[in-house]
């Protein structure tokens, strides 16, 4: 017998949205997070959480802001339970992964304990590896009800993250790469973004795989001199990470990394890949195989994905 796949989905985390769309259920989608807005068309859709700290704050005041409310023991997020129960999903979806990332599922459980009129299931996804993500998507294909779609879908991806490994399988030259996450102050790209470098061709610095993103020294850049540096901040765009590339410029030694001297720094949408464990992922992987194979990786996410950046 065929599943019917579930009616109503709320879906709290940007990635939960683009997984749950690549699925085929775009028209299941009921409410989102107020960070969903891909596909274009989610943002149409009720708004069932919100920040707790203004738009427009630079890294350094957004990192000082979310340690203030965390030490507090408040929340960075908050749910709109009201929102979400005239909504009246069967399935909300979340995560468990960074509290500062998106809305938690203590914050879930909390809002919508004993709340809804309904049997509502509560969905949490909490990725550290690659592999992880992949997970993931069979969990949600599973829990709406569209198996066959999940693996469909994994099949695809998977074909994508071949091409890549086949193609470089005989080149040795692996050049260190440095992913910073964060300008101020400085992080490393961690969780699965070690491995996309990987995978992309590349030597990962600074960071290990499956651990969380860790805060580093200026010091610590420059002693590892990488090859080369691709800047992909946690929710920003392009412009939005350009508006304070200065930081980096300003650091001691800047100018003598190899990186910058063979004009090799690079700028990506944080936001929209590399930030996102969901289908895009691998999109993020073709955007770095672009970046450090170029001679053998066009996909066309130069000028939309990622740009170089000139000193």
């Amino acid at each position: 017998m065929k599943l019917m796949p579930v009616q109503k989905i709320v879906s709290l985390l940007p990635a939960a949205t683009e997984i749950v769309c690549a699925l085929g259920l775009q028209e299941n989608l009921v409410g989102r997070s107020h960070e969903c807005d891909y596909p274009e068309a989610v943002k149409e859709l009720p708004v069932c959480s919100e920040a707790n700290f203004e738009d427009g704050l630079s890294s350094l005041e957004i990192d000082i802001k979310v340690k203030e409310i965390l030490a507090d023991a408040l929340s960075v997020y908050t749910v709109r339970r009201e929102q979400i129960k005239a909504l009246q999903p069967d399935v909300v979806i979340t995560q468990a992964q960074c509290e500062v990332c998106a809305v938690s599922l203590q914050e879930v459980e909390q809002a919508l304990d004993n709340y809804l009129d309904k049997q509502t299931s509560i969905l949490s996804l909490q990725p550290n590896k690659l592999d992880d993500i992949f997970n993931d998507i069979t969990a949600v294909a599973n829990a709406l009800n569209v198996p066959e779609a999940g693996a469909d879908l994994l099949e695809r991806l998977h074909e994508r993250v071949d091409i890549i490994k086949h193609k470089l399988k005989f080149i040795d030259t692996k050049p260190t790469v440095a992913c910073i996450e964060w300008l101020e102050p400085l992080m490393i790209s961690g969780n699965w973004v070690p491995e996309l470098v990987e995978i992309a061709g590349g030597t990962p610095v600074l960071a290990a795989n499956g651990k969380h993103s860790p805060y580093v020294k200026w010091d610590d850049i420059a002693a590892a001199d990488p090859d080369i540096i691709v800047l992909m901040p946690c929710g920003f765009s392009m412009d939005r990470t350009l508006r304070e590339v200065s930081i980096l410029l300003q650091q001691p030694g800047f100018n003598a990394l190899k990186a910058v001297k063979n004009n090799r720094l690079y700028i990506t949408d944080g936001n929209h890949y590399f930030n996102r464990p969901g289908p895009r992922i691998v999109d993020s992987i073709e955007i770095l195989a672009e970046i450090i194979n170029p001679k053998q990786f066009i996909f066309g996410y130069e000028g939309e994905g990622w740009m170089k950046f000139g000193v």
